[in-house]
């Protein structure tokens, strides 16, 4: 089993769609990113390739590549989960957090859950997110940005029987 962590922050800004979790969530502003700034979903992404030794979004989705523009945070975590069972893992649950002021987020959980648990090939129960405020200390508190952090754990993907007993050896 492996343990990965990750941390994400993206200024709010007017005119731009706020997207958390893969929901777009009703507010006057949104977040600042390359992508669709989806704070949570990078998050999650980083805490699985780190989990795995694989590196860091930034390493492989760069935000200079104009290939990534406006790209949904949800399609690269599906990419992510990828690499992830290519390099031989499988994610067993997420467990994230969510900071900021408002906008009031708990009416979304159950989609945030749910997008993350589908991207990822898991059960919904695998899959936890929390909300929290900074009691309007901090750039959250200020209303200027949201963070997130996540926490997931990994293991090895099961190996596949070939109809053979496994030899067994007494020391």
């Amino acid at each position: 089993m492996r343990i990965g962590t990750g941390y994400d922050v993206h200024r709010l800004e007017a005119g731009r769609d706020l997207v958390l979790g893969g929901v777009k969530i009703p507010h006057e502003k949104g977040l600042l990113g390359h992508s669709d700034a989806d704070v949570l979903l990078h998050a999650v992404m980083d805490a699985l390739l780190g989990a795995a030794a694989l590196g860091d979004i930034g390493m492989h989705f760069p935000d200079k590549d104009p290939a990534y523009e406006g790209i949904s945070s949800v399609e690269l975590l599906r990419r992510v989960e990828g690499m992830v069972r290519a390099a031989g893992y499988r994610v067993v649950n997420v467990d994230s957090t969510l900071i900021c002021q408002e906008p009031k987020l708990s009416p979304y959980r159950e989609a945030m859950i749910e997008h993350i648990a589908a991207a990822l090939g898991i059960e919904k129960t695998r899959v936890s997110v929390k909300f929290t405020t900074e009691e309007h200390l901090g750039f959250t508190g200020r209303k200027e940005g949201i963070a997130a952090e996540a926490v997931c754990l990994i293991d090895d993907l099961p190996k596949k029987r070939r109809g053979t007993s496994p030899e067994i050896r007494l020391v």
